[in-house]
């Protein structure tokens, strides 16, 4: 029902939303959209207490908003102000603005007065605060005759200011003839009334140019004082005394202080030695955040205060002799103030709500309602309206009801006044935020996605995530009253399409926006300490990661600012050099790498180090030349005369002289002149009314010394000015006026006194006089009443009290300009392809533009798909064509789609009316790839493939063209198998493939012009799992490691025994042997009393077919086993020696049956054999 403007963070769940969403609709603003009917707003209106400069237009502002449009009226000092009836008023069209031209005739003091301003319309009446509309006032000082003032040195004196009273008051400084500020201390300050204050006198305060200054800012001029002589006549020895406060009187006082305002408390004492003041609060401790100390702490100021900030507060003065005291009562007064303002209410039909007006002060505020400016107690009676003192109650609304309620809340420090509507609608919901919103975040940091919204009655926000899901209420979102969805730390995951949904009894509105996540950036290599020797080389490393589609740029700093603009520094990608270091180079100097998103800065100090100097000369820039002296003085020239100091053992190359105008830019040195290093004197042109003073600095091959001491002083005679301003225009900023503007000249410019302009205008065109105006103090003139884009020529001139400058030339400038009332005729398009066309136009005639020409602009949309299948809104484009052209393309549009454009004129006030609308058809395209492609159930010998269509068609679907190959192990890809699939199919099943093989299939939809854009995506059959579990490789057992190991360990040993035995000459005795083991199966040999012939059962041995790792048909053949070492050894029938001793040990068994197939003869290795199981 509202569009929230002030979110306020608050877990949501679901049972709570409504709750807290119907509390929203009673406590925030509203703003309501201005398409829809509503009473009238007050945008901008003038301050209650309006100063205003009386050599100008009186301007009194008042706009207001609202549908229908609103009109206004004005009230002067409580009766209706008729504006029709005094000719040097008018109201600005489409505003309630009021402007009155002084400038022609009559007096700002005529117009004094009390103003108020209504805006209405049919749904109420609102009205603007009292505005007090007073001329500001700069009076001149009254004649007196001031007598010299004598004193003894040590006494207290005060001199009086008493500056006439002004509006706004003046602002109050003491200076000398020369204008030079006269100096303050603990002794000498000036109080808060002007006047100047001397605790005690000395012989150097000694001046006859004691000058009180009053500057009224409003209307930019000064006022003096007559000058006040003072002599001190100097005292053998003055007596000390202890401190007496000369202001203010006695020993307590009482100050009262508005809330909010700036609590000033003054105390100036007299006494010798000097006193100094000091500050308490009784009972209290001063404010430590808004507490400040002024004029030498004679002042106390307390910004903001609040009623708290009431109390005694004593100053002290003490000085060697004693102490004295005076106690201040501060009393906080407050203006009202709000507590609650009442804010604008939208109610439907049958709704209750409620208006608040709550306000504070000192004295409490008294409340009082109007309605549509009329006091309640006599407007008329609404059944629906319930007042209870600052609360109004409605119930059961119509919408009769809607109306402009005004809360008033007053007291003698002044008033409240607000505005707030009730205003009865039945809206369904709509979203404001823009659709397709892109936010851009950084990781493990808050997500803000906005959803401004608004309907009556109040809709419900709801939010989700991707095209399928349940409302987004976990604990890791946080849902504010103004629609807005938060993600406290969003993560990679978060990235995604959120859908924002608005509800309310009279229908639904919703809006996409997307999140994208991206890596934060940081440092892989940051800079580190450096202590480097004078004159070498250093060097920063910085070097930073980041997200891959953010570029950072590298900035590098030196004590937190810019690096010196030296050649000796240099930055590349990843460093920064600084070459023949120097003292001066030593600090901290910083790296920060910044993208759009997020900023990272590491630092890093250098400290310069020198080895033992040895010594040498020294070699120094030059001693600051000293006794200089101005002779030859006459109006624009003047010999300046100096003596050299000490060059330091490099001769002097140049002196370079600067001057300061002290009476124009006090303190600020400018260049003079530059003579060779064997000069002693120049000859200096000066400028009419500057107060001149000099200084001189040399320069060697070491460097340049600092300046001299400045020389006398030497004021020029005032002459006219000799150049006028520069950089004059004339454009127009209404349809109805001039605006002339110039770069002033400055003080030393101005050549004299007095300076002024001289403005001068008449049209270019015409036969009429030049009108000319004299202004001062202003760099721009308002002509008013000029006809519309008219070339005016205008000259600015300079003039002080001496004279004029010369003839200006004149420039040329317009007159304002107004929108264009013509649109572009005989709008034509051509469609060049499917995703561009050409807009064709005549022009408007040039009388029509009503300004300057800027161009063209053409706003076409898409009104909807000829395909029927996205009939979405898409927002309206713009293109602009500079100048006078008459045609322009259109591209990036969207195949096979219905387009709308127009064209309209433009000027610098704006757009024209559009021409009538003109509509064109844009040609088929190829399609989008298809939006997603999944692989499904997958079997030993099939895969189902499902997709969803492309999300831009660009025309009609014809097929979809399905394309896959088998990969083998190796990646090696198969032959490619085509297919087509009809367009109105979204799942295929794939049959009669290979069991566990991978495939890569490639997809993409057709329309009548062509193929679109392919996606891709592997999947594999399923294995046999009947087979597959069968295939367990041994060869990772534990226990046939060690068993073959053991095996291994055997045969070494048996071979070493035979080398033994055959180097002794007997032979093996294989009947003893037998008649030891009558069976080998039975009892093998053993090693360590570990049964090695256990190892194995029937099945351990059988070989496999050479180059497989099981038969094709996935089936292990069985075969006998025995134990002889044929299986594990490189002979055939296990023969170790060439006598045969070993021959028929283990040999007594059959000879194994051939293998199938191609199997080798040879037996297979222990190794071979682990990797021969799966």
């Amino acid at each position: 029902m509202q569009l929230k403007t002030m979110p306020k963070k608050k877990p949501l769940s679901a049972g709570r939303a409504p709750l807290f969403l119907f509390l929203c609709q009673m406590i925030s603003a509203l703003d309501v959209p201005l398409d829809l009917v509503q009473p009238p707003t007050i945008t901008q209106q003038s301050p209650k207490d309006y100063i205003i400069d009386p050599r100008e237009n009186i301007v009194i502002q008042c706009e207001a908003k609202g549908k229908p449009p609103p009109s206004f009226s004005w009230t002067r000092n409580g009766t209706h102000f008729d504006i029709d009836k005094d000719p040097l008023v008018t109201m600005k069209p489409g505003s309630g603005t009021l402007v009155i031209n002084i400038m022609s005739e009559g007096k700002a003091e005529t117009y004094e007065g009390v103003y108020q301003c209504t805006a209405r319309n049919e749904r109420g009446a609102a009205v603007s605060n009292n505005i007090v509309v007073r001329p500001s006032r700069s009076p001149l000082w009254t004649k007196e005759r001031l007598e010299p003032i004598i004193l003894r040195s040590g006494q207290s004196l005060v001199l009086p200011c008493r500056p006439p009273i002004g509006l706004p008051p003046a602002i109050i400084f003491w200076m000398d003839n020369s204008f030079q500020r006269l100096p303050q201390s603990e002794r000498v300050s000036q109080g808060l009334n002007g006047d100047l204050y001397f605790s005690n006198v000395l012989p150097e305060d000694t001046r006859e140019d004691y000058i009180c200054y009053a500057r009224f800012n409003h209307t930019q001029t000064i006022q003096q004082k007559q000058p006040i002589s003072l002599k001190v006549i100097s005292a053998k020895s003055s007596k000390e005394r202890p401190p007496t406060f000369l202001t203010p009187e006695g020993n307590e006082s009482h100050k009262e202080e508005l809330r909010g305002n700036v609590l000033s408390l003054e105390c100036i004492a007299e006494g010798l030695p000097t006193p100094v003041i000091y500050w308490i609060k009784e009972d209290g401790t001063l404010p430590v955040n808004r507490t400040f100390y002024r004029n030498f702490k004679k002042t106390l100021q307390i910004i903001h205060v609040s009623e708290a900030d009431s109390g005694n507060y004593q100053c002290i003065a003490k000085n060697a002799l004693g102490a004295v005291h005076h106690t201040i009562s501060v009393t906080v007064k407050a203006a009202p103030y709000w507590i609650v303002a009442p804010h604008n209410l939208v109610l439907s039909p049958g709704e209750n709500g409620t208006l608040i007006c709550r306000a504070n002060g000192n004295p409490k505020p008294r409340i009082s309602w109007l309605t549509n400016g009329v006091p309640v107690e006599i407007a008329l009676d609404d059944p629906s309206r319930k007042i209870d003192g600052d609360t109004i109650m409605f119930s059961n609304v119509q919408e009769s009801s809607s109306a402009v309620y005004q809360c008033n809340a007053s007291n003698k420090y002044g008033y409240l006044l607000a505005n707030a509507f009730v205003n009865v609608l039945a809206e369904p919901p709509r979203i404001l935020t823009s659709a397709n919103t892109l936010y851009q975040v950084i990781a493990n940091r808050p997500a803000l996605l906005d959803c401004a919204f608004f309907g009556s009655p109040m809709p419900t926000i709801e939010w989700f995530k991707g095209t399928k899901g349940s409302a987004l209420h976990e604990d890791i979102y946080v849902l504010h009253d103004n629609g807005t969805l938060e993600i406290p730390v969003a993560q990679k995951d978060s990235t995604g399409t959120y859908t924002c949904v608005a509800r309310n009894k009279l229908g639904m509105a919703k809006n996409e926006v997307h999140l994208e996540i991206k890596d934060p950036t940081r440092f892989i290599k940051q800079p580190e300490y450096a202590v480097v020797q004078r004159g070498s080389k250093v060097s920063f490393e910085c070097k930073v990661k980041h997200d891959h589609t953010l570029i950072p740029t590298i900035l590098w700093l030196k004590d937190n600012g810019e690096l010196p603009n030296d050649e000796r520094f240099s930055v590349d990608k990843d460093h920064l050099v600084v070459s023949d270091v120097k003292d001066e180079d030593g600090g901290t100097y910083t790296c920060a790498a910044n993208t759009t998103l997020d900023s990272v800065s590491a630092s890093a100090v250098l400290r310069v180090v020198a080895p033992t100097p040895t010594p040498a000369p020294i070699y120094d820039v030059p001693n600051p030349p000293f006794d200089l002296e101005l002779t030859n003085q006459l109006d624009k020239s003047v010999q300046l005369t100096w003596t050299p100091g000490d060059d330091n053992n490099s001769p002097i190359t140049k002196f370079i002289i600067e001057y300061e105008d002290a009476m124009h830019e006090a303190g600020l040195w400018r260049h003079q002149a530059e003579v060779s290093g064997t000069q002693t004197t120049a000859q200096l042109k000066l400028s009419p009314y500057v107060n001149y003073s000099f200084r001189v600095m040399a320069e060697n091959s070491i460097g340049r010394s600092v300046p001299s001491e400045a020389s006398e002083q030497y004021l020029t005679k005032a002459a006219e000015p000799d150049q006028n301003p520069t950089a004059v225009e004339g454009l127009g900023t209404e349809p109805d006026n001039l605006v002339i503007t110039w770069k002033p000249l400055n003080g030393f410019q101005s050549n004299g006194p007095g300076l002024q302009y001289k403005v001068s205008w008449r049209q270019k065109d015409g036969d009429d006089e030049w009108t000319s105006v004299v202004v001062a103090n202003v760099s721009k003139y308002i002509v008013s009443g000029t006809p519309t884009f008219v070339p005016y020529l205008i000259k600015v001139q300079a003039l002080n009290d001496v004279g004029f400058a010369p003839e200006p030339a004149a420039v040329m400038g317009h007159s304002g300009e107004d929108l264009p009332m013509v649109a572009p005729g005989n709008v034509r398009v051509s469609v060049v392809n499917s995703t561009l066309a050409e807009a064709h136009w005549d022009p408007v005639p040039p009388k029509s533009v009503r300004g300057h020409l800027q161009g063209y602009r053409i706003y076409y949309w898409k009104a909807q798909s000829s395909s029927k299948r996205n009939r979405r809104h898409i927002e309206k484009k713009i293109l602009t064509f500079q100048g006078s052209k008459t045609h322009g393309m259109l591209p990036g549009l969207q195949p096979y789609s219905h387009y709308v454009l127009n064209v309209r004129v433009v000027n610098g006030k704006g757009e024209g009316p559009a021409s009538a609308d003109r509509g064109f058809h844009t040609p088929e395209g190829v399609p989008s790839a298809p939006s997603s492609l999944k692989i499904v159930n997958p079997t030993l010998d099939s895969l189902t493939l499902e997709w969803d269509p492309p999300s831009h068609p660009n025309g009609i679907l014809t097929e979809y063209i399905l394309k896959y190959q088998p990969i083998n192990s190796t990646h090696e890809l198969g032959p490619l198998v085509d297919l087509k699939i009809p367009a109105n199919k979204t799942r295929w099943t794939l049959k009669n493939l290979n069991f566990s093989t991978r495939y890569k299939f490639y997809f993409y939809a057709q329309t009548s012009v062509g193929s679109g854009s392919q996606i891709t995506e592997e999947a594999i059959t399923t294995v046999d799992e009947a087979m597959a579990s069968r295939q367990v490789d041994i060869a990772t057992q534990g226990w046939f490691i060690g068993l073959m190991c053991a095996v291994a360990l055997l045969i070494l040993i048996l071979l070493i025994v035979c080398f033994i035995r055959r180097n002794k000459g007997g032979k093996y005795p294989v009947k003893e042997k037998e008649d030891a083991h009558a069976d080998p199966e039975i009892q093998p040999m053993k090693e360590d009393d570990g049964t090695f012939g256990e190892y194995s059962d029937a099945e351990d041995h059988k070989p496999l077919k050479k180059g497989s790792r099981t038969p094709s048909d996935r089936t292990v053949k069985k075969e006998d086993s025995d134990d002889s070492l044929v299986d594990y050894g490189e002979g055939v029938n296990g023969q170790f020696n060439e006598d045969g001793s070993f021959i028929g040990q283990y040999s007594g068994k059959k000879e194994k049956e051939p293998a199938e197939g191609n199997e080798s003869s040879e037996a297979p290795s222990p190794v071979n054999a682990m990797n021969s199981f799966v």
